[in-house]
């Protein structure tokens, strides 16, 4: 192991490394999502999620913008080194921009995908109408 644990992470070509988000307690995987460097670090400094947004190209805090953040309660790097697994508190009980308690919410159903988790809170309520 190096000095400096960032410099432990095999990051991909674009610099980020995949991080699952799971759920203290339960252990449901809420979603994944990317971070570099600068997001990793802040994340443990802050003790709070802190991902990187490739579509807006700049660092995310989870909750930034509907308060529903993510506490970090655990961090584990996988065996190859390429992936973060982050255990955490999800404030507000809602993880997906949609409104759900977790991102996967569609299911395989041998021919197509099937909404099978509710709306816990409408997106406008959350973000405010656009």
């Amino acid at each position: 192991m190096s000095k400096d644990w960032l410099d432990d992470i095999k990051w991909n070509a674009d610099g980020l490394v995949p991080a699952i988000a799971q759920e203290v307690g339960t252990g449901q995987v809420l979603m994944l999502a990317w971070m570099n460097r600068q997001a990793l670090a802040v994340t443990v400094e802050s003790g709070k999620a802190v991902y990187w947004s490739r579509s807006r190209q700049r660092l995310w805090r989870k909750g930034e913008e509907s308060g529903h953040e993510q506490i970090i309660k655990d961090i584990r790097l996988d065996c190859d080194n390429d992936t973060v697994l982050l255990v955490v508190e999800q404030k507000g009980g809602i993880a997906c921009h949609t409104g759900r308690h977790h991102c996967f919410f569609q299911q395989h159903n041998g021919e197509s995908w099937k909404t099978v988790e509710p709306v816990l809170r409408n997106t406008e309520d959350i973000y405010g109408k656009k």
